[in-house]
C-alpha cells in the first residue's frame, strides 16, 4: 500500500473524491477546480499496487496543527478493507497534524466512529442530521 501526496487529478481520482461530494454537478466541478488550484486543500490518495483505491482532500488550518477532512471516497470494490482509515492516518502523519476534523451525515458517521473520531451533533440548515467529527492523533515519539 502506498500514500500518494498531491497526485494528478485523473478522472479515476476525481471520481473517488466526487463520491463524498454533494451530488450537484456544478458544485462537484467547483470543488474539483478548487483542489486543482490548491485553494481547496491538498489531495492524498491510497494505492493498492497500481490502482488508486481511496482519495481524500484535506485543508490545513492556520498554524498547521490541525486539518479539516473535506472529502474522502473509496472505490466501491474496496470499501470495508481499511484503505480509507490507512489513508487518513498516513495523510495526517505526512502533514504532521495532531487533530483531524470533519463534518458528515448519517450515511458516513459510522465510518468516522470506526476510525476513532469523537462524534457530536451539529446544527443543519437543511433539516437533516449532521455531525462534527474530531480525531486527536498522538504524535510519534522519536
Amino acid at each position: 500500500m502506498t500514500l500518494l501526496v498531491s497526485p494528478t487529478l485523473t478522472p479515476a481520482l476525481t471520481a473517488l473524491l466526487a463520491r463524498a461530494m454533494f451530488p450537484d454537478p456544478r458544485r462537484v466541478r467547483q470543488e474539483l477546480a478548487a483542489y486543482r488550484s490548491g485553494a481547496g486543500g491538498q489531495v492524498f490518495a491510497w494505492a493498492a499496487g497500481d490502482e488508486v483505491v481511496s482519495a481524500a482532500g484535506l485543508r490545513l488550518d492556520h498554524g498547521g496543527r490541525s486539518a479539516e477532512l473535506r472529502h474522502i471516497g473509496t472505490a466501491p470494490a474496496h470499501t470495508g478493507q481499511g484503505h480509507a482509515r490507512a489513508l487518513l492516518y498516513a495523510a495526517a502523519a505526512a502533514l504532521e497534524v495532531r487533530t483531524l476534523r470533519a463534518e458528515t451525515d448519517d450515511g458516513a458517521v459510522g465510518f468516522y466512529r470506526r476510525v476513532g473520531f469523537e462524534i457530536s451533533a451539529a446544527s443543519s440548515p437543511w433539516g437533516i442530521n449532521r455531525y462534527l467529527c474530531r480525531l486527536t492523533l498522538v504524535p510519534a515519539t522519536p
